[in-house]
């Protein structure tokens, strides 16, 4: 049973790992991730990992396709995937001494073309940040292509109170949602 990962995060295939899966490709999906016009974001993080686990099981019609989002929102806001200096500036200023939600949706398609989705929702609370904090984490450049304008992983990890939830999920890949959509689907584990 092959197993195609439909995404080009190495921190995807790092999270695999440690439930001891090693995809056997790796093929990034390639979709318009603009939201629509008045999409609530965990609609959103479903529609666009639907999507990316769509377009690659095309592309691979015997084997299994695992496919996630991860999107940051503050309140029916989603925020970027930072790009910029300014708009990872824009979001911790944002998020600064606040909670936030962290929406990770996953997307498996098995062989037989059955899709099997989960959507893991996390709260992540920064503490009140300060102007040479936003200012080094810039700095850092951890935050470039970022959902939020930040990386869990990472120094952010110092910036944050408080999380309730999966922390694998907010850094990109529920682990106890994607082993249960593997088992079902008859993936070999343990």
């Amino acid at each position: 049973m092959r197993l195609i990962l439909a995404s080009a995060s190495p921190r995807r295939c790092e999270l695999l790992g440690q439930i001891g899966v090693s995809p056997d490709a790796v093929d990034p999906a390639d979709c318009d991730e603009t939201p629509r016009k008045g999409e609530l974001p965990p609609c959103y993080a479903q529609r666009v990992s639907a999507e990316k686990a769509a377009l690659v099981a095309a592309r691979h019609p015997s084997a299994l396709v695992l496919a996630g989002d991860t999107v940051v929102a503050a309140g029916r806001r989603i925020l970027p995937k930072a790009e910029t200096e300014s708009e990872a500036r824009q979001c911790l200023e944002l998020l600064s001494g606040r909670r936030h939600r962290v929406l990770s949706a996953i997307s498996l398609i098995d062989a037989d073309g059955k899709a099997r989705h989960r959507l893991s929702v996390n709260v992540v609370t920064f503490k009140r940040l300060e102007r040479i904090e936003i200012d080094a984490y810039i700095a850092s450049e951890e935050w470039h292509g970022k959902a939020g304008g930040y990386a869990i992983q990472g120094r952010a990890a110092g910036l944050i109170r408080a999380i309730q939830g999966s922390h694998s999920a907010i850094m990109g890949l529920p682990l106890y949602e994607t082993r249960a959509l593997l088992k079902a689907a008859g993936y070999p584990l343990d």
